[in-house]
């Protein structure tokens, strides 16, 4: 597969293939924003739980914030119930949503005990009736769903699911080559999605251990899968997407964090926007000399006006290394 090649799925075309997955508690409006500006083609909302939304959850409304600069707005959903997730699916707050991306791949305890996330992987027919419920209250628009390589090192089942979530309506499928035992640790296993790229005929986005344009060309060679999912590597980097297709912009991370905060304080009170700020900050200054000190003041934090302050040291440093 041939790098920044456009993706058909179901009635939406993308620029490229580059995609930003959600991400708990990272892929905000402000990430978007930022992900699309540079170089991201799809990017999802934090995963919202269908039935949080039905009832009308608190924290609902800030997680599916949305902003124009948005050049795709996409959502995740996750649950196991289809009569929650046709709701869902139907509910006014997700009207403006152009794509509806199912979560059969996250492996927090709390949501696998309750038998959603990558616990559905273990139980195709009721994953099959959850796709199904969303595709046939999605209005023609276009359903994706999020896996992993299996539960287990002994239940690699990725081509299996994907081929039921294919034959359930779904338009495309990532896969995060890891099983839900191993979290996030050891290495994403590209040969198991390439076994999904063959058992599917959908699109197929390849996810796991992308943090530069040397991984992210191997991925795409190695999977031959259409597109390339990046996540935890677009933490504080939302500029990566440029650095995968070859491009290397000069970037002044405090301006970016300044930018960042603006567009979520226009969503969130001033408080929540700020404590949602701080864990932003620590991915920013990850690798940055002097970004211990940084991130020991981000999270000292109590109004948006230390936030700022903090985004001006950011740009001190900037500064000063352009000397």
């Amino acid at each position: 597969m041939s790098e920044g090649r456009g993706i058909k799925i179901g009635n939406i075309i993308l620029d490229g293939d580059l995609v930003m997955p959600a991400v708990a508690g990272y892929s905000d409006v402000g990430q978007r924003v930022l992900a699309y500006r540079y170089g991201a083609s799809l990017a999802h909302t934090e995963m919202i739980s269908a039935k949080g939304l039905v009832y009308g959850s608190d924290n609902t409304e800030a997680l599916l914030a949305t902003d124009p600069r948005e050049k795709i707005l996409a959502v995740q959903l996750f649950g196991s119930e289809p009569e929650f997730i046709a709701k869902a699916v139907k509910h006014p707050a997700i009207a403006k949503f152009a794509l509806i991306d199912l979560n059969f791949g996250c492996p927090v305890p709390k949501i696998v005990r309750n038998g959603e996330g990558s616990a559905l992987m273990r139980d195709p027919v009721r994953l099959k009736e959850v796709v199904c419920a969303a595709v046939e209250s999605a209005d023609k628009r276009p359903v994706t769903a999020k896996i992993r390589a299996g539960f287990t090192s002994c239940e690699r089942n990725a081509p299996e699911i994907a081929a039921v979530i294919e034959s359930a309506g779904a338009s495309a499928v990532t896969v995060h080559g890891r099983t839900r035992d191993m979290f996030y640790s050891g290495k994403s296993d590209r040969e198991i999605i390439k076994k999904v790229k063959e058992s599917v005929s959908i699109p197929v986005i390849a996810n796991g251990d992308v943090t530069d344009r040397d991984s992210y060309l191997r991925t795409l060679e190695e999977t031959g899968a259409d597109g390339v999912a990046v996540a935890r590597a677009a933490m504080g980097r939302p500029y990566i997407f440029s650095e995968l297709r070859g491009e290397y912009p000069d970037i002044d991370r405090g301006a970016l964090i300044a930018e960042h905060f603006s567009i979520i304080s226009a969503v969130m009170p001033e408080k929540v926007a700020v404590n949602c700020m701080k864990k932003h900050i620590a991915a920013y200054a990850y690798g940055l000399r002097g970004g211990k000190d940084l991130k020991l003041r981000a999270f000292a934090a109590s109004c948006a006006d230390d936030i700022l302050k903090v985004a001006e040291a950011f740009s001190r440093l900037y500064s000063e290394s352009m000397v």
